[in-house]
């Protein structure tokens, strides 16, 4: 951790070294380095470096987190106009360009230094907005390459999902299962035979084409999920799934294939063929938030694969990068059901 971080603090020590050193230059009269080193026995030198070096990182790593990045601009901008009366009574820059004025020769006797204050430190003020808009820009690009770095490992993830999605759902396994299904609707001439087959189309048109967006409209994932249940309900009883999608789908957007990795997982392993398995799917969108949740019976045989499963793993990965301190998701195994529960909060 500290090999990590002492590029950072290196910079920082060497930054306030010559920030430190700037004024002892300006106010040097050429007499030696004991002249040089002079300001430093003085108050008025380190009041100079103290204020601005914690008005510094007061700026960066407390008003701006609370307030700057969360978009509390008036309160920001409260405390920034509190900080600036502060150096306006100080006058940092002001006390310390007095120690020049007020050194006299050495072959006159001492002369008791009174001070002054002038009625406005243009100086110290001009100071002051250079540092909060130094820890400003500094945070901001930060926080910038942080989202750079953060949306590059997304897109990575996202392929590793498709991939993922791809090979657990276009298996042949799976295709042979909806085909045979959509084959034993052919042979009955069953109404329900095109329709079908255009689920099937469907799907396979979204999770190879459409998924290449960061971001797709809520509606076509859930669309993605109708058409999935449905083809899985082809070898099901009709009243085995109870899924229920409510709010206005058409408004919100959601990272593709984030919901159908927990719907592929229902059917996975929550189907029995020995023992009732119902399954309940509730989707719903509301202003400010999407909430998902699902549930099925856990079989003995199969009491692991859930959680050991690389798809859910995948998608917490997922929800980490893409809905970072804007996502709950709740995975539990009581009562011998296997309940998700998952909110998104959007922007």
């Amino acid at each position: 951790m500290f090999s990590r971080k002492a590029p950072y603090v290196s910079i920082h020590i060497v930054c306030w070294i010559l920030f430190m050193i700037f004024p002892l230059l300006f106010m040097h009269n050429g007499d030696g380095y004991r002249a040089l080193l002079a300001p430093m026995r003085h108050y008025s030198y380190w009041l100079f470096c103290v204020c601005y070096i914690s008005i510094f990182y007061f700026n960066r790593y407390w008003l701006i987190p609370r307030f700057f990045l969360p978009g509390r601009y008036v309160h920001y901008a409260i405390v920034s106009v509190l900080l600036c009366a502060g150096v306006y009574v100080l006058q940092p820059f002001d006390r310390l360009l007095q120690q020049k004025w007020a050194t006299p020769p050495p072959s006159i006797v001492a002369l008791k230094w009174v001070y002054t204050p002038p009625v406005i430190d243009i100086t110290s003020l001009f100071i002051f907005f250079m540092i909060m808009a130094l820890g400003t820009a500094i945070t901001t690009t930060r926080r910038w390459q942080q989202t750079e770095r953060r949306a590059i490992k997304a897109e990575g993830e996202k392929i590793k999902a498709e991939l993922s999605f791809l090979k657990a759902q276009v298996h042949p396994h799976f295709l042979f299962n909806t085909l045979n299904n959509i084959y034993t609707l052919a042979l009955t001439r069953n109404n329900n035979t095109a329709d079908s087959i255009l689920k099937l189309s469907n799907i396979m048109r979204y999770i190879t084409d459409e998924v290449c967006e960061d971001y797709v409209p809520l509606e076509q994932e859930e669309a993605c999920i109708r058409n999935y249940i449905a083809l899985q309900q082809l070898r099901l009883r009709p009243d085995q799934v109870d899924y229920e999608a409510s709010g206005d789908l058409s408004m919100q957007e959601i990272s593709p294939l984030i919901l159908m990795t927990f719907v592929e997982n229902v059917f996975k392993y929550g189907i029995s063929k020995h023992a009732p398995s119902p399954i309940r799917i509730r989707l719903n969108a509301f202003p400010q938030r999407i909430t998902f949740f699902c549930q099925n019976r856990i079989y003995p045989m199969r009491r692991d694969t859930h959680s050991s499963g690389v798809g859910i793993a995948n998608t917490r990965q997922r929800l980490d990068l893409l809905y970072p301190g804007r996502h709950i998701l709740d995975i539990n195994t009581d009562y011998e059901l296997y309940t998700v529960r998952l909110t998104l909060f959007l922007d």
